[in-house]
């Protein structure tokens, strides 16, 4: 028999019609992807955990960009991973660009099934950081999931908590890194072409940091040499001006404060007056006190040549005279005029050496250069008596000693504080024995009953209760607190609170750290750390709450020895027997000791809770005694 061979069809759309098609539908694709992760972004940024979700009903409308629908899935996002949700962000825009690329879009289903992974390990990582003060949740910022697998993890770690949360950390830290990248895609050569291109841009810079050191190096060198320049320049400026100022009063009088007799007798010589002569010796003879009581510099000249006396004419000193503003007559006498200047010397010298009271008034009109000498000040001018070295007023000396003599020996610790300016930091509430009410002391001395009254009902004595003499006190030293305060800082760094222990209030039963938190700190975040605490003190438990009307944090932590509560010493206080009440009940002592009564009657309800073995059966067996006394 014959066979016919059937002729094959040929393809609706041909190789590359459908090659095209395929790269076109990978493109879509990743555009919708692409599109998916920004909005995932938005609806992960607009998260509040105010908006109506699965989790929380309210009627306020969402606030996030989603609207509503962004909500109920944000929510649940945000409870479970925390900030490990953005991997899935980043997850959908990086496949969405590798297949709008088409670069390693053959590697996607290999390693996205993995994505779940990924997302786990970035939540745990993001648990072992420390939330700002914008997260409003009582768990971390790894959602519930991740604070679940860390607190697992650290307690297998056979470490202190926070080296084991600083090592954990940085191992967790590695593996999202090397999951992510996995998960993305990424291969060893696209890997090495990026820390190539870091490696690169790492150079780049550094060597764009060295050329702008090396810039304002050498800026900085000139700005210093330019100073330089200018400080020298003003040094020889002065120096100039005062060689020029000589060079142009050659010729005219040169008044010196010179301190030898012979030196000013050689300056009046020139002057060429015989008269000179004898004022200069009469200036030289008038006593010490006057010629430190003028201001000018003749009057000095009686007191500086005793004192120099032996003094080589070449070994005196040069002082600087201030030229201050001169009048006309002044301009006019300063002239180049050897016969002026001769007169004019003359009759200075001559008005000086009078005596009298119109030599003072004279001096006191002439205006004349000061002299500046670091050694010596000038006096206040006095034409009366000479000064004495009699002092202005007298000092005793065991006066000034015994001045604070009257205070005691206690305000000494209290001066020395105050001057270290150290505020103690334990600070222990006066414990005071409460007032006796009128049942005490009448039961403290009792008096004979003669029949006289009769009762209806006898209250029982006191006497039949325990005696809180009996008591045993074990307080913590002030240096154990001081201790104690600083490690429980040290814990609340370990978990990112930044804040300082100001006050430490040790009770009978619990002490109270009080802790001033950072700025920007929110009190529920260290709220929330009470376990943890508990947890790194070693302690059975620990109570952190504000304290109203303050700015502090209260952290209560129990006594290692807890003293005992004796209800005699609650029923005979006056706040119990005095106070007129017609149920009272006598609850306890507070943090500082002090007695604790409520009235019964002003209860419209009474309800106990607490765990098991906390105090329920003995506060109502409290409750009842109270109510019989």
């Amino acid at each position: 028999m014959a066979s016919y061979q059937a002729r094959q069809r040929d393809p609706l759309l041909d190789q590359n019609m459908q090659a095209a098609i395929e790269r076109r539908g990978k493109e879509l694709m990743g555009l919708a992807l692409i599109g998916l992760s920004i909005l995932t972004c938005m609806m992960l940024a607009s998260y509040s955990p105010d908006d109506p979700s699965w989790l929380s009903a309210t009627d306020e409308p969402a606030r996030n960009l989603l609207g509503q629908f962004g909500a109920a899935i944000a929510s649940p996002l945000f409870v479970i991973a925390g900030h490990g949700a953005w991997g899935i962000a980043a997850i959908f825009a990086a496949w969405g660009l590798r297949l709008v690329l088409h670069r390693g879009e053959d590697r996607a289903l290999g390693r996205v099934i993995f994505a779940p992974i990924a997302v786990a390990l970035m939540s745990v990582y993001a648990s072992t950081h420390v939330a700002g003060p914008g997260w409003a949740h009582s768990f971390g910022l790894g959602g519930l999931f991740g604070d679940t697998v860390l607190g697992a993890v650290l307690g297998i770690v056979p470490v202190s908590a926070s080296l084991g949360l600083k090592l954990v950390s940085a191992a967790l830290g590695i593996a999202a890194l090397a999951m992510a990248l996995f998960v993305l895609g990424f291969d060893r050569d696209e890997l090495r072409s990026i820390g190539r291109f870091l490696l690169v841009g790492v150079i780049v810079t550094y060597d764009m940091a060295l050329k702008a050191l090396g810039r304002g190096a050498v800026a900085s060198v000139q700005g210093a040499r330019a100073l330089h320049e200018a400080n020298r320049a003003r040094r020889e400026t002065p120096a100039i001006r005062r060689g020029h100022d000589d060079a142009h009063d050659a010729d005219a009088p040169r008044v010196s404060a010179t301190t030898d007799g012979a030196r000013t007798r050689a300056q009046v010589h020139r002057a060429g007056a015989g008269a000179a002569v004898g004022a200069a010796g009469a200036a030289l003879s008038m006593p010490a006190a006057a010629a430190v009581a003028k201001p000018g510099l003749m009057a000095r000249l009686g007191g500086l040549a005793r004192r120099s006396a032996g003094i080589e004419e070449d070994a005196d000193p040069e002082f600087e005279l201030v030229e201050p503003t001169l009048s006309r007559a002044a301009m006019g006498a300063a002239a180049p005029s050897a016969e002026r200047i001769s007169a004019r010397i003359a009759d200075a010298v001559q008005s000086r050496g009078r005596p009298g009271s119109d030599s003072g008034g004279d001096l006191r009109q002439r205006v004349e250069p000061p002299l500046t000498a670091p050694s010596r000040q000038p006096a206040a001018p006095d034409h009366g008596a000479a000064l004495t070295a009699e002092p202005l007023f007298d000092t005793d000396d065991e006066d000034e000693i015994n001045a604070f003599a009257d205070l005691g020996d206690d305000e000494a610790p209290a001066r020395g504080a105050a001057a270290k300016g150290q505020r103690p930091l334990v600070r222990h509430t006066a414990r005071k024995s409460p007032a006796p009410s009128r049942q005490a002391l009448a039961e403290a001395q009792p008096r004979l009953d003669f029949g006289g009254s009769a009762q209806s009902y006898d209250l029982p004595p006191l006497s039949l209760l325990a005696s809180p003499a009996t008591i045993q006190r074990s307080p913590l030293s002030d240096e154990a607190l001081e201790e104690n305060a600083r490690m429980l800082e040290s814990v609340l760094d370990d978990y990112g609170v930044k804040g300082e222990i100001v006050s430490v209030r040790p009770g009978p039963v619990v002490t109270m750290y009080e802790l001033e938190p950072a700025p920007g700190l929110k009190a529920s975040r260290v709220i929330g750390l009470a376990d943890d605490i508990a947890r790194s003190m070693s302690a059975l438990s620990a109570r952190v709450s504000t304290v109203p009307g303050r700015t502090v944090i209260g952290i209560e932590l129990p006594n290692a020895f807890r003293e005992k509560v004796v209800l005699r010493e609650i029923l005979s206080a006056r706040d119990y027997g005095d106070t007129g009440q017609k149920l009272p009940l006598a609850l306890g002592k507070d943090i500082a000791g002090e007695p604790v009564v409520a009235n019964l009657a002003k209860m419209p309800h009474l309800l106990i809770a607490g765990t098991t073995d906390s105090g329920k059966s003995v506060a109502i067996n409290t409750m009842i005694l109270s109510l019989l006394y």
